[in-house]
């Protein structure tokens, strides 16, 4: 079974195979239940979306560089994602964005130069293979199940989601009302060292407010204002964030007892 051209896997992938009924007539997909793949992960990408439902559990902020994204931060540093408990396990009621729910398949496109995408998994993730028990992914006559076929689906309305996110962050930059966010948080026993969150970039309430009066008009009319908004109110967990990743002791500090510098 060959691998799909891969010059840079996504996050969370770290290989990747066209699902076919040739090479996986008899196979089978387990459960997921261990959520490793993202242990390690602070900043997830989150579609436009999904702006309303995740703002009650993450701050979302955007990338930093030419190209700003959308993401859901789990943690404040690189590598600490604070909703993983040390068994794997996410054991708490949350929103998990669809990028880290569609893992390990992703709709990849096998052929350079081609539109065509196929449904690939990640085979480390061990969800599929040719297991007694288990979801069939194809039928006796090799098509796919319905279990396949909703899989697919997930996949293409990610994708639709995706489009309509760029749209989005393509307005956002064309209105120039994003900057660079920077977010400073002392603790009492350390007031006078503050912890110095950068590398992201946040809507400017100023500028926004001196949008013209069509333009917010027309925002609130397309949905991107109300959307607009949930990023901005999602901004008050990132003190939220700072506290849970410290009372989980995962908060970096230098020798001498300093905050170690952070950067999304």
């Amino acid at each position: 079974m060959a691998s799909a051209p891969q010059p840079q896997l996504p996050l969370f992938y770290k290989d990747l195979l066209p699902l076919n009924s040739r090479d996986h007539a008899d196979w089978k997909a387990g459960t997921l239940e261990s959520a490793a793949y993202l242990a390690a992960t602070h900043a997830i990408p989150v579609t436009s979306d999904e702006f309303v439902d995740a703002q009650r559990d993450f701050p979302i902020v955007f990338s930093a560089g030419e190209n700003p994204l959308p993401i859901a931060l789990f943690g404040l540093n690189e590598g600490v994602n604070t909703f993983v408990g040390d068994d794997m396990k996410i054991n708490e009621v949350i929103y998990l964005p669809a990028y880290a729910r569609r893992y390990p398949f992703i709709l990849a496109k096998l052929q350079p130069g081609s539109d065509d995408m196929s449904l690939c998994f990640d085979p480390s993730a061990n969800l599929l293979g040719k297991f007694d028990e288990g979801l069939a992914l194809f039928d006796g006559e090799g098509k796919p199940t319905e279990y396949t076929e909703g899989v697919l689906d997930f996949c293409r309305r990610f994708e639709e989601a995706g489009q309509r996110t760029k749209l989005f962050m393509e307005e956002l930059v064309k209105l120039d009302v994003l900057m660079d966010g920077e977010i400073a948080i002392t603790r009492n026993d350390m007031p006078d060292t503050p912890f110095i969150y950068r590398g992201f970039r946040m809507v400017d309430e100023n500028k926004l407010r001196e949008l013209p009066a069509a333009k917010l008009e027309e925002l609130a009319k397309n949905g991107m204002l109300m959307l607009i908004y949930a990023h901005l109110f999602s901004l008050n967990l990132l003190r939220t964030l700072f506290e849970r990743q410290l009372a989980q002791g995962k908060v970096p500090m230098t020798p001498n007892g300093a905050p170690a510098p952070a950067v999304n």
